[in-house]
């Protein structure tokens, strides 16, 4: 299945001129992405920062000091189901450990708001897809925080692929870790779902996707963790896995926990598009390959940065009634892929995905 027509692939990044107000965002979740995502309102043009979620009272307020927000909009993980009563708040954005990102979803929903979470939605496709029922039956919008969907780089290369500028595209490569740091929620099977495959191997598979527009349809998977290691007692460090898709393209893609690695290449019948560093916050840079020729190729300006048009795109939506380019059913498409990837590095076999 393709990701979406064209119009939809490369949404307009700046938001609209007859907006009467900004949506207002609660942010769940006061950790280090935090941090990078709270400075971004200042960017945007159809979001704004209305209220804070924490279990640390006095963090909240040390936030909502920084970034003007009122201590009426002060909230814990208790009272959070208060919000549907605060009509400044919009859109919840979770930003929590992975294993919390169901109970809030489905809280939001509850409360009326519409959500953005990040990314992997849920430990399980059944929570993800108990979180896309939930929205939609509120008649709320869901979101997931793929926020390399609207950075400049991997939008030109999106465009380069698709437009067919390298040929048809033949192989992907897409590596995407790092060596973690011990004692932290990201090695708690319960906290994090998974290892790297959650963490840090998403990015490497929402590449192979949005660069070929295509669904897989079979993957193969090795998990080459050592299990000595202390980091490793509960979650996966290194995978390795392959997918293939209906037009016979194969993405080759790396998964890690203890290697670093940010880069993906697509190998066409005509040349070759790389990123590297291709999913960073800042700094990503492009080389395109054409007619036995190599060049760096930079990428369009874009009014706004990847995160602040991550934020102003739902606003957007919510104002509109489109559905988000990376809706709460990519997430979940994107959950059961990796479940597949699990079992398949289990098992020892190819697994068969439905591309419905």
């Amino acid at each position: 299945m393709m990701l979406g027509a064209a119009a939809a692939l490369f949404p307009a990044l700046t938001a609209r001129a007859d907006t009467e107000r900004k949506l207002g965002y609660a942010i769940v979740g006061l950790g280090g992405y935090a941090d990078v995502i709270l400075p971004r309102f200042a960017e945007c043009r159809a979001s704004r920062l209305t209220a804070l979620v924490s279990g640390s009272p006095e963090k909240a307020r040390r936030y909502a000091a920084r970034y003007g927000v009122p201590e009426k909009n002060l909230y814990d993980y208790r009272s959070f189901d208060a919000i549907k009563d605060n009509p400044d708040i919009d859109i919840v954005y979770v930003i929590l450990p992975n294993g919390l990102h169901h109970e809030f979803t489905l809280r939001a929903a509850a409360a009326g708001k519409h959500v953005m979470c990040e990314k992997p939605m849920a430990n399980t496709a059944a929570e993800a897809q108990e979180m896309v029922a939930a929205c939609r039956a509120a008649g709320r919008k869901l979101m997931i925080g793929y926020r390399s969907r609207f950075e400049a780089t991997n939008r030109e290369a999106i465009r380069i692929v698709r437009a067919g500028e390298i040929g048809a595209a033949r192989v992907v490569a897409a590596e995407h870790g790092f060596d973690i740091r011990p004692n932290q929620w990201r090695l708690d099977r319960a906290l994090a779902g998974g290892g790297s495959m959650m963490d840090i191997g998403i990015y490497s598979l929402q590449a192979a996707r949005y660069l070929t527009g295509e669904e897989p349809v079979l993957v193969s998977a090795v998990d080459t963790t050592d299990r000595t290691d202390p980091r490793f007692a509960q979650v996966e460090d290194t995978v390795l896995f392959q997918l293939r898709f209906p037009s016979g393209a194969t993405a080759n893609c790396v998964s890690a926990y203890s290697s670093h690695h940010n880069r993906y290449r697509v190998t066409g019948s005509k040349g070759w598009i790389e990123a590297e560093p291709a999913t960073a916050y800042e700094g990503n840079r492009l080389r395109l390959n054409q007619d036995w020729r190599t060049r760096d190729h930079p990428a369009p300006p874009t009014a706004l940065n990847q995160f602040s048009a991550q934020l102003d795109h739902l606003s957007e939506c919510v104002m509109s009634g489109d559905e988000p380019i990376v809706s709460g059913e990519e997430g979940l498409r994107d959950m059961r892929i990796i479940e597949a990837i699990y079992t398949s590095a289990r098992e020892g076999r190819a697994v068969a995905l439905s591309v419905a």
